[in-house]
């Protein structure tokens, strides 16, 4: 295999020389410039594999450099040097298409993992493994509207580089498969995938989970813990429903970001950590930044590209794919023949409005396999909530908010159970109540009840609701 090269272009000797140094030590070919003009003679007499370039040079910027590498060696990675603490500047070059910054003064240890992960993304792109990776998505992103075909293409295009990625987009769309996605199709591929739900860690225990503590730090500290930025080392961290992280945390997970460190609680010194964010919320998170709620740097800092996954009301075609994928895996893990839809049942499925997404498709038709007799799954099988249909809808339906559940039973509907079924039914309506208004947000659906989440859990378990 031949020698790997690197171009390094900064006017500062001292960057030059360790970068070289640094670099020459991982068996790679280094050249190093001091201008554009430099820069754009030795890309057009050499073939390089990967590039730094520093933001501000005596004949231009880096940024010039960025795009003529986009428009004329699209498949090298190209890093961008930035001062210590201009975070502004290395968003912004993330932005153009940089595959990632490091800051002055260079840490050797991030630099070589920088280094190595950008190798394996420029390796994967000449092979042509990511095309291939580029394919497993539509096996598992369900859908062949223009909606879902942009959303898949834009996956391949963001798995490329190692910006923040912000995934928007209503609860059960499938925003973690997104995130587990970019993360496979991307160079941190073989590195872990670190999902954690923001919104179900209590607030007292948040440092701890995410920075890790030593031993004897606090009561009930019996022994040193990693936290998940060090469990997400070299890979993936995917912070989901991440508009709950309280603002004192914000501040913290900011800093982490930033300096690209941690210290874990009772530790004197911080530990470096090579991690890619994705973060998600159904919330609109822009809305809580205005309201004070969410902080504006931290915002900037994880949205630096955002995708939005439609909700499944705007790609009604796919449904039908959707359903028959799902009935599939349901007969693979049942071990049976996948069940089929009657016409009628197909045609209640496209009158619905699924406020719960693809999500609540899969509840709804994992419910009523388990309900149907025989091998076709009737209207009746869904069974769906009562609602107006999409020509009648009210104002608030067709503003795209659900229109409201059926009441609860009345006293006079017990049935044989008596008090005991009355009860649970009244219980049951409530919580499905409050999961349709939260967009099947168990969270969110919980402060609603004004009950635990792990409350809701048992409740969800005990009356059969998923």
């Amino acid at each position: 295999m031949s020698q790997q090269t690197v171009l390094v272009i900064d006017d500062e000797r001292d960057i030059r020389e360790l970068l070289t140094i640094t670099l020459g030590r991982m068996d790679l070919k280094v050249d190093a410039v001091g201008t554009v003009a430099e820069a754009r003679r030795s890309l057009g007499d050499k073939a390089y594999d990967l590039c730094f370039t520093d933001m501000r040079l005596p004949d231009g910027s880096g940024h010039e450099i960025l795009e003529h590498i986009a428009a004329n060696h699209p498949e090298m990675p190209v890093a961008m040097i930035t001062a210590y603490g201009n975070v502004d500047a290395a968003v912004t070059a993330l932005k153009a298409g940089a595959f990632d910054f490091v800051s002055k003064p260079v840490d050797i240890q991030m630099l070589r993992q920088l280094v190595r992960t950008a190798l394996r993304l420029a390796e994967e792109r000449r092979s042509g493994k990511a095309a291939a990776k580029a394919g497993s998505a539509g096996e598992r992103l369900i859908g062949a509207s223009q909606v879902m075909e942009q959303v898949r293409s834009t996956i391949g295009k963001l798995a490329r580089n190692q910006a923040p990625v912000y995934i928007a987009g209503e609860s059960g769309v499938g925003k973690e498969l997104v995130a587990r996605l970019i993360h496979e199709q991307g160079p941190r591929a073989t590195g872990p995938f670190v999902p954690v739900n923001c919104g179900a860690i209590p607030s007292e225990l948040m440092e701890s989970e995410f920075f890790g503590h030593k031993k004897g730090s606090f009561t009930g500290a019996g022994s040193d813990k990693e936290g998940l930025f060090q469990a997400a080392h070299g890979g993936t961290l995917f912070l989901d429903e991440v508009a709950e992280l309280p603002l004192h945390m914000q501040v913290k997970l900011l800093r982490a970001i930033q300096e690209k460190a941690v210290r874990p609680i009772g530790a004197r010194e911080e530990v470096p950590v090579d991690v890619r964010i994705l973060s998600a919320t159904h919330k609109n998170l822009a809305a809580l930044v205005e309201q004070g709620q969410f902080r504006q740097d931290l915002f900037y800092r994880i949205n630096v590209i955002e995708l939005r996954v439609p909700p499944l009301r705007e790609r009604r075609g796919d449904v039908p794919l959707l359903a028959n994928f799902i009935l599939q895996g349901l007969a693979r893990k049942d071990g049976g023949n996948p069940r089929q839809l009657s016409p009628e049942a197909r045609q209640a499925l496209d009158a619905y409005d699924f406020p719960g997404n693809v999500r609540e498709l899969e509840n709804i038709l994992e419910r009523a396999t388990a309900m149907c007799d025989g091998d076709l799954i009737d209207a009746g099988d869904l069974m769906l909530p009562q609602r107006l249909p999409r020509a009648e809808a009210t104002p608030a339906a067709s503003n795209g908010h659900p229109p409201p559940v059926p009441a609860a039973p009345s006293p006079g509907a017990t049935g044989d159970g008596g008090l005991d079924d009355y009860i649970s039914n009244l219980e049951r309506s409530a919580i499905v109540k409050a999961l349709e208004e939260s967009r099947y947000n168990k969270t969110a659906a919980a402060k609603k009840l004004g009950i635990t989440f792990r409350a809701l859990r048992y409740k969800l378990k005990k009356l059969g609701i998923d």
